[in-house]
């Protein structure tokens, strides 16, 4: 196989302190030349409430301002492998749009819904976005993470395809031991049409696996899917696929074909270096084998290339490390992580790398485009830096923001405080653990107390059924665990209001005794007592 000359180049970010926000799962967007952050651990509610944030990377430290919503802006959650692409209004646009589709929720709940974000507005201050929740009608996919959605143009109309991931199995066929269960989804292909809002499902022949954490890479009216993991087989890949879609006045027609030259490996990361040129980053061979090996993908008119390239100068610690992470940056740039050593302070954190892709010409190009850029467009009254308590600085001197900076207790409840010892007879292991109700997923069914500040304790533990502890939910009553019961007992006990009773009273008994003297007025005493 030729090689491409093309040498990239790997740059080490500054060891991060916040880097736990960063894990497997999170997604880059890439408006106007600036990366943003989405699908993030936790949720740091008080500095970032949309949990989306600009990325800025200067000599190689990173920082991450929060942007924010408008106001007409649907609820978006920070999904983990979800299926993101370009929507763009025509294919000479400059102007472009990001479909978001599927993913896991922070309660490990799996999406099936169908977001559209747009850039409103940007300044060095902030950034401002609009997301708007998109009704589909028809076939609509199921719930289901690790997918891809493309956008192929033909005869001037413009539709998406989502192909592959993985769902939970069916609610009927679940049970205690496999009630967190993943299957491959069914191998179907759906067009989904964003004027009319309408959805419509394929099932193609040389199709046989629903794939899942494969690649996918779309010009004009093309699509091809390489690579994906099956775990029916347990196995990845080596097929290319060529889906062509026609998209005629008529109903759509969608036709796959199976061609040689396919990668097997899953997971990997595509960047596109130009416009018919893409670059496969990172990976798994096999599950516990890393793909060290980067392949340059060109695509012209109907034709596919696929070659391998000079890899990077992989550091010991990315080649000796089990396991890696990372999403595209765009033009040509990749985000890389790595899991950190345990002798670090903080156990989740991790190593990140920046990966050029364009070589060194390219990256001196794009930097003096980006600074030109800035400097010919921006306001000189929005030029000031942003004050610290506006982002969050990823760099070794990130310890000198002490407010307004992450902090565990901002994360999302179900990221936290689920593994406590809630009680002191709390048996609640989290490597033994399994569903003790209906409702729940992954994690043990929790409910607060309200002694004091109020704390979180194991519904399992405080023996309530599944019936009650519907109930309290439903009611947003108070409740108190087993060890502060007594507590409810005295908030349940009247206070005596016997303070207010005499006062009033003590006149009314002094007219009754001056009364009770005079004979005439006992008959209406005794009528009235």
């Amino acid at each position: 196989m030729a090689q491409s000359a093309d040498k990239m180049l790997l740059e080490v970010v500054s060891a991060v302190s916040n880097s736990s926000l960063l894990q497997p799962g999170f997604s880059l967007l890439n408006f106007d030349g600036h990366t943003f952050l989405f699908g993030q651990k936790g949720w740091p509610k008080r500095s970032c409430p949309t949990g989306v944030f600009l990325l800025d990377i200067k000599e190689n430290e990173l920082k991450m301002k929060p942007a924010l919503f408008s106001n007409d802006s649907c609820y978006l959650p920070p999904l983990r492998y979800p299926a993101i692409c370009k929507l763009r209004g025509n294919m000479e646009s400059d102007e472009y749009q990001y479909i978001i589709h599927g993913g896991k929720t922070p309660n490990n709940d799996l999406s099936n819904k169908i977001y559209i974000m747009s850039l409103i507005s940007k300044n060095s201050k902030k950034t401002t976005f609009q997301c708007i929740e998109k009704d589909l009608d028809g076939d609509v996919p199921e719930a289901r993470y690790g997918h891809t959605i493309n956008i192929v143009h033909s005869q001037g109309k413009s539709m998406s395809v989502i192909f592959g991931g993985r769902s939970y199995i069916p609610l009927a066929q679940r049970t205690t031991e496999k009630w967190n269960s993943v299957v491959d989804c069914l191998p179907s292909v759906f067009l989904v049409d964003f004027e009319l809002g309408c959805c419509t499902s394929y099932i193609l022949p040389e199709l046989q696996d629903g794939l899942a954490f494969h690649v996918s890479v779309a010009r004009n009216d093309t699509i091809y899917i390489l690579g994906g993991h099956s775990l029916q087989n347990n196995t990845r890949s080596p097929s290319l696929y060529k889906l062509k879609v026609d998209l005629p006045l008529g109903s759509p027609a969608v036709t796959c074909t199976i061609l040689p030259g396919g990668i097997s490996v899953s997971s990997a990361i595509v960047t596109q270096t130009s416009d018919t040129e893409f670059v496969l980053v990172g990976g798994y061979q096999s599950e516990n084998l890393k793909r060290l090996v980067c392949n340059t993908i060109v695509l012209e008119d109907s034709n596919i290339q696929i070659v391998e390239r000079e890899s990077p100068d992989w550091t010991p610690d990315i080649k000796h490390c089990r396991m890696w992470f990372g999403s595209d940056m765009g033009k040509g740039s990749v985000l890389l992580g790595i899991p950190g050593t345990n002798k670090q302070l903080i156990s989740d954190a991790n190593y990140f790398y920046i990966l050029r892709c364009k070589g060194e010409e390219d990256k001196k190009e794009e930097l003096t485009a980006q600074i030109c850029s800035q400097t010919s467009t921006e306001d000189p009254k929005d030029s000031t830096p942003s004050e610290d308590s506006e982002e969050f600085c990823l760099s070794a001197e990130a310890n000198r923001f002490d407010t307004d900076t992450y902090n565990e207790d901002d994360e999302d409840e179900s990221e936290t405080g689920y593994w406590i010892t809630c009680s002191a007879s709390c048996n609640i292991d989290n490597n033994t653990w399994v569903p003790f109700y209906s409702t729940e997923f992954n994690k043990p069914a929790m409910i607060l107390c309200s002694s004091g500040a109020g704390h979180w304790v194991h519904a399992q533990c405080m023996d309530l059924s599944e019936t009650m502890l519907l109930h309290l939910s439903e009611a947003n009553v108070k409740y108190f665990c087993n060890e502060h019961i007594d507590i409810n007992k005295g908030l349940q006990t009247p206070q005596k209001v016997v303070p207010l009773k005499k006062q009033p009273m003590k006149p009314l008994r002094k007219k009754t005794t001056m009364k009770l003297t005079s004979p005439a007025k006992k008959p209406f005493l005794r009528r009235l007592f």
